[in-house]
């Protein structure tokens, strides 16, 4: 009989190893979010080669799985991770099908990182806005710049040929002065 229960227990012992180890899919919806979390938080203070290394990790287990921890796993990547590896894009296109404001935690925080993703997308299109206005003022007052060193120039030409004019007179009244007979 003991014989018998040494495998027995040794297969209870494997299995209960094994449940440790059940895939992350597994995990109740508020466990998913709070490993994720963990993960991007931990990434964001790691190495950029780690960060590209689990990046491609998530990517990886996406294509291979498309469940719902790994695609918020991946969506919370590329909405966390620092440029050139951040992709708000496909990360508000990986959360969408998640979104749901009054739903699980995943939902929930899949919502919360969307507006997030939006917020960040608005600023990135209001910055560029901004750098555009500012580059066309730029051209315009180059421009304006450019136009009034022309008018200064022109002005100093001018100024420059009245005063050759007015030596020419002064030096002509001088020569008269000199010689009174002589013609002007």
């Amino acid at each position: 009989m003991k014989a018998r229960l040494i495998p027995l227990a040794m297969l209870v012992v494997a299995a209960l190893a094994g449940c440790a180890e059940l895939p992350a899919i597994l995990q109740p919806p508020a466990d998913q979010v709070d490993s994720v979390v963990r993960e991007a938080a931990h990434l964001a203070r790691a190495p950029a080669a780690d960060q590209k290394a689990a990046l491609a990790a998530a990517q990886q287990a996406f294509v291979s799985d498309s469940g719902t921890f790994n695609r918020l796993r991946l969506a919370v990547l590329l909405a966390s991770l620092p440029a050139p590896l951040r992709d708000d894009a496909r990360a508000a296109e990986l959360f969408e099908p998640m979104v749901d404001p009054s739903g699980s935690a995943t939902g929930r925080f899949a919502a919360f990182m969307t507006t997030q993703v939006a917020e960040r997308q608005r600023i990135a299109r209001e910055i560029d806005r901004l750098n555009k206005e500012r580059l066309a003022s730029e051209r315009e007052r180059q421009a304006a710049d450019k136009e009034r060193d022309k008018r200064e120039e022109a002005l100093r030409q001018q100024l420059e040929a009245l005063r050759a004019i007015e030596r020419g007179i002064l030096d002509r009244e001088e020569r008269l002065r000199r010689n009174p007979g002589a013609k002007p």
